[in-house]
């Protein structure tokens, strides 16, 4: 497996070895250990999820306050941009952001630490979406940041308006949101 340091020091992005002939292709999507020495640190993880969206829907920017979950996230069918935004205020990436495409073709994956929001479009038809976490889902915790705030600039390769939730459009500015000290 390459890895490689994104922009945001705790950010990885991974690309697995595929062996592939004209029968199809292997590889490994999870090794303990190898993730364990590449990220330099124990992680567990609690949770396993699967998701489905249709093309130009934007999922998040999500984060847990208390009981916040580290993510490795894949896309198994399809497309999506995928983002880490920094919410540590002792960080010195406090407020920035990295964005990756993920797809079921370049079978990248993304390691998105505890102390970020994480959020996603898809850019196919539809994509399915994996991710295990570090910690459970707890909906008391949950907070939202949203997607298009001035002060990220996230920029989303965006060739429609996105597809939001209830949940999303109403987030919270970047600005007003909690933090991790």
């Amino acid at each position: 497996m390459n890895v490689t340091q994104l922009a945001i020091p705790d950010v990885f992005l991974i690309e697995p070895r595929v062996f592939g002939d004209d029968r199809g292709f292997f590889f490994e999507s999870f090794n303990q250990h190898q993730f364990e020495q590449a990220i330099n640190r124990d992680v567990t993880f609690v949770q396993s999820n699967h998701s489905r969206s249709a093309q130009h829907v934007l999922r998040g920017l999500h984060y847990q306050i208390k009981q916040p979950q580290g993510k490795l996230v894949r896309v198994a069918v399809g497309e999506v941009f995928d983002v880490a935004v920094d919410i540590r205020r002792s960080s010195p990436t406090f407020g920035q952001w990295v964005g990756e495409v993920l797809s079921a073709e370049n079978k990248k994956q993304l390691w998105v630490p505890e102390g970020f929001a994480h959020g996603f479009v898809v850019l196919s038809d539809y994509a399915e979406f994996l991710y295990k976490t570090t910690d459970y889902w707890a909906p008391e915790h949950e907070r939202c940041i949203l997607w298009n705030d001035p002060d990220l600039a996230i920029n989303w390769p965006l060739s429609a308006a996105p597809i939001l939730s209830n949940k999303d459009a109403a987030g919270s500015t970047f600005k007003a949101a909690e933090v991790f000290l």
